[in-house]
């Protein structure tokens, strides 16, 4: 059973009814973010029901100390926590006493919650019945300023409807907040101080360990039917680790009292730790210099540049068209690539659930996304991240026995160390590590930068090539190099060998890496000179890599004519997905963990990963056979799952089955597909679905430094559109039943390649 009570709507997110089961998955759905941090879409004035309170400040996390029953070498040492931050947004709402709380009002009505997504704002109204038979109508509007990314603003007012009221609002700040997850229910933030300065209040707080300082204020101003009004505080309330400024008015009936609440962080990451507080008041007079109605105008403008270049129009199918611009306003709100510190979380500001800010979804899924609808400087920034982390990486490996300069990155990571805490998957899902050097060379194929290679990227590459020839092991009975021990990007299968996706990329990198470093060699020796001085790199080493490479194993299926996901594949007992009863799915759930692992089902694009990342090492026929033999035990029970599938399913024709996957991708969180959207959205894998348009119906790929389209439309869709930067030339392709149109919206005339035929597009 999906969720179906989100309105569809092509620029909103939409509920309407009051159902208190709705709380936390609305809550998840309609969040907030500006890149810098992000919070659940909690009720402001107090709610008593069931709720997953979250507010998230980028950068800013816990090392909580990994639990478990045994200790192996190399084991993490903590999980890094996605910290639960103090809160900013909380108003208790009082009318003639009684305390506003939508769990225990005698009667809900006309509730609609609305987050419009063309301006980044939530808006929420509804009208209540009071335990005292008091009733109101209450609006909200809420959003985190885009233009000035440490500021979030609230408007809420309150309407008595059946008689004059005297109304009092309690707007507060609390530190006094744990995260859902804890391994020791561990103190996560020590609070140092709490103070005020007229309508200003603050609370000052560290997190224990990590010790980064954070400043939670907010600033309050009110309206009466509109008109600014000056309230003297009735008093102020404290605790160690709360305050809240009380203010009190007679309303009359039908009259509207409003607050304007500002709220925020400023923290240790962008200003003197022992200067917040003033850093913060700086922050509030510029905002309140600049006033709610203009923060709010200039949301609108910052949302209106940002989708010019990101949106994708659907003509026709107001569904699809609600779910792409979903994924796409999730991810702009969660990574706007202005700080190289951040990256972008598996659930953004979304929730808690995996820690950590960092996965390998990133190189392999968001890169694409943040390279066509941004400037190139902001993949180029993920790529930095990355590469100031390679002393960590080359750490990690120590830990498990590599030496010489070898790197695995981390499965899971806040600052470069691992810090996932799955033996299965920080030991072995090693694949991990050839999405690193393949972002590398994604982003030059498609940029053009040649610069980022000798500058940053080549010690990455160096590093990873030198992992992979001391992780394959050559085998006399099979005469060739084998790769034992690993968990495929399918996690259903554990402890593996010859994994062939994992074989594959680990071979590509070895000639990858020998390739660029022989280029760079011959052609930059200023630049080979730094790099080889300092990773001790020889010719000798480079030809190991290459010898490995060419006599890496991978596992094969005459019978069948298709690579085998690993050693043994055949060996299991070959029911499809579609002979498996419904009533066991998500098997995730419902089976044990061994009954899994004895299974052939597939959680996610394994073999067929390999055949999207190397797509022009094979012909379609190749792509077909595997499509046609490895689908079918696939359950997509991964959010990373159906985009492949999509866009490989477009490239064979099969558009109704693209469709679907599509439908599948865009909606997963929407429609709850997985049934734990309450938990978070699935952030990184929004990418995916942005890719699914662009790459599978759209057919964008650079072959030879040039832009190649090949153009499909499904039956559903009337019409598309969509944008790519190109190498800063802006490039605009719409697509419907009869013709697909390009448009060169900047720059000069660019060539491109449209069914295997050369065009030249001019502005």
């Amino acid at each position: 059973m999906h969720i179906d009570y989100i309105t569809p709507n092509s620029w909103s997110i939409i509920e309407e009814g009051w159902n208190p089961d709705n709380v936390k998955s609305s809550e998840s759905l309609m969040a907030l973010g500006n890149g810098a941090m992000g919070q659940r879409a909690n009720f402001e004035e107090n709610y008593s029901g069931a709720t997953f309170q979250g507010s998230y400040i980028g950068g800013v996390y816990y090392p909580d100390k990994t639990r478990v029953g045994w200790w192996k070498n190399g084991y993490p040492e903590y999980f890094a926590k996605v910290l639960n931050a103090p809160s900013w947004i909380g108003i208790k709402v009082t009318v003639n006493g009684e305390s506003l709380d939508l769990h225990t009002c005698k009667e809900v009505k006309d509730f609609r919650r609305e987050l419009d997504m063309k301006s980044g704002v939530l808006y929420r109204s509804f009208k209540a019945t009071l335990q005292n038979d008091v009733e109101i109508t209450v609006k909200s509007t809420r959003f985190l300023s885009m233009k000035m990314d440490e500021i979030g603003a609230i408007n809420y007012e309150v309407t008595p409807i059946n008689g004059d009221a005297t109304i009092s609002y309690e707007p507060y700040l609390d530190s006094g907040i744990t995260n859902e997850d804890s391994n020791w229910d561990d103190k996560f933030w020590n609070t140092l101080e709490v103070s005020e300065d007229g309508d200003m209040a603050f609370i000052t707080a560290h997190t224990m360990k990590t010790e980064f300082h954070v400043c939670t204020m907010m600033h309050n101003r009110f309206n009466i039917d509109g008109r600014e009004v000056t309230l003297s505080r009735k008093r102020t309330n404290t605790t160690e680790t709360y305050i809240g400024h009380v203010y009190e008015t007679e309303i009359s009936q039908g009259e509207t009292f409003s607050i304007h609440k500002l709220g925020g962080y400023v923290s240790s990451l962008n200003h003197e730790q022992d200067n917040l507080v003033n850093a913060a008041t700086t922050v509030f007079n510029e905002a309140t210099t600049v006033g709610f109605d203009t923060l709010q105008q200039l949301q609108k403008e910052s949302w209106a540049q940002t989708w010019e270049m990101s949106d994708i129009t659907i003509d026709g199918d107001v569904k699809a068209q609600q779910g792409i611009r979903f994924n796409i306003f999730h991810l702009n709100q969660t990574y706007t690539g202005q700080d190289s510190r951040l990256n972008i979380g598996p659930k953004g500001f979304t929730g808690e659930k995996y820690g950590g800010s960092t996965y390998w979804d990133t190189e392999a899924y968001c890169i694409p996304f943040y390279m066509a609808t941004k400037d190139q400087q902001v993949a180029r920034q993920l790529l930095t991240y990355r590469y100031k982390q390679l002393d960590k990486a080359i750490e990690n490996a120590e830990k498990l026995g590599f030496s010489g300069g070898a790197a695995l990155y981390p499965m899971v990571t806040m600052n470069g160390e691992e810090c996932h805490n799955e033996w299965e998957i920080t030991f072995e899902e090693i694949h991990r590590n050839g999405s690193m050097v393949y972002a590398i060379y994604n982003y030059e194929r498609y940029t053009g930068d040649t610069t980022y290679i000798p500058e940053m990227g080549l010690e990455v590459i160096i590093a990873v090539a030198r992992f992979w020839r001391q992780r394959a092991t050559f085998s006399k009975a099979k005469n060739a190099y084998v790769i034992l021990g690993v968990t495929g990007p399918n996690e259903y299968e554990n402890n593996v060998n010859n994994n062939w996706f994992t074989n594959y990329i680990a071979k590509w990198c070895m000639e990858f890496a020998f390739a660029k470093a022989e280029l760079i060699r011959d052609t930059q020796k200023q630049d080979w000179s730094r790099i080889s001085g300092k990773t001790h790199l020889s010719y000798d080493e480079m030809l190991s890599w290459k010898s490995t490479a060419e006599q890496m194993y991978f596992p094969y299926s005459e019978e069948h004519d298709v690579f085998l996901q690993q050693d043994g594949f055949l060996d299991k007992e070959l029911i499809t997905v579609a002979d498996l009863p419904k009533s066991n799915r998500p098997i995730n759930q419902k089976w044990s963990w061994d009954r899994i692992l004895r299974s052939p089902y597939i959680k996610q694009a394994d073999t067929l990963q390999g055949f999207y990342f190397f797509e022009d090492h094979f012909t379609q026929e190749n792509l077909e056979k595997h499509f046609d033999f490895y689908e079918p035990f696939t359950l997509h029970e991964s959010s990373l799952s159906p985009c492949v599938h999509a866009i490989q399913a477009a490239k064979l024709g099969r558009m109704n089955q693209a469709y679907e996957f599509y439908l599948r991708t865009s909606r997963l969180d929407l429609d709850d597909y997985n049934k734990e959207v309450e938990e978070g959205l699935h952030i990184t894998s929004m990418a995916g679905t942005w890719q699914s348009v662009v790459e599978g119906f759209g057919g964008m790929r650079v072959k030879n430094d040039t832009l190649s389209f090949e153009t499909k439309i499904p039956d559903a869709w009337e019409a598309y559109s969509f944008k790519v930067n190109f190498r800063g030339q802006i490039l605009k392709v719409e697509v419907n039943k009869s013709e697909t149109t390009f448009t060169l919206m900047s720059g000069e005339a660019l060539d491109i390649i449209v069914n295997g035929n050369k065009e030249t597009i001019s502005a």
